[in-house]
């Protein structure tokens, strides 16, 4: 069984330390991450959050391409965001996942189908299940 690991290191304070995370697998070299980053969108540097909704996008992509093609769909493209909202104090609240999505003879009803599905079935909105909000925001491309 796969798994997946990151490390982080930090120097300094909250308000004015900083620090990077990496991945494990070196698929991309240390992110700088700071507070700033995280409360005030500081540009150059990322956050937990920003990390979670490139996770949850990913995840979300993988799981509705998989029931697309479980489906008999050919020919699939897909688009997907996620916004990780955060809140100072109170911490995650809500991720709005947006696909806009299409394959070969696929209908809108067909695609909100699978695209609700893969909501639920994806594992990284298992896992934030019951804790965060998630929304869903998926039309044919």
């Amino acid at each position: 069984m796969p798994v997946s690991r990151a490390d982080a290191s930090w120097e300094g304070d909250l308000a004015h330390g900083g620090g990077k995370v990496r991945p494990a697998s070196g698929a991309f070299a240390g992110l700088p991450i700071t507070w700033a980053s995280r409360a005030e969108r500081s540009e150059g540097n990322t956050s937990p959050e920003e990390l979670i909704a490139a996770a949850h996008a990913a995840c979300y992509s993988m799981a509705l391409s998989n029931g697309m093609g479980k489906a008999g769909l050919t020919d699939i493209v897909l688009q997907t965001g996620a916004e990780v909202e955060f809140i100072p104090g109170t911490g995650i609240t809500t991720i709005t996942l947006t696909v806009r999505g299409k394959a070969a003879g696929m209908e809108a009803s067909q695609f909100t189908e699978l695209a609700e599905a893969a909501k639920e079935g994806c594992p990284v909105s298992q896992a934030l299940k019951g804790n965060v909000e998630i929304k869903l925001d998926a039309a044919l491309a």
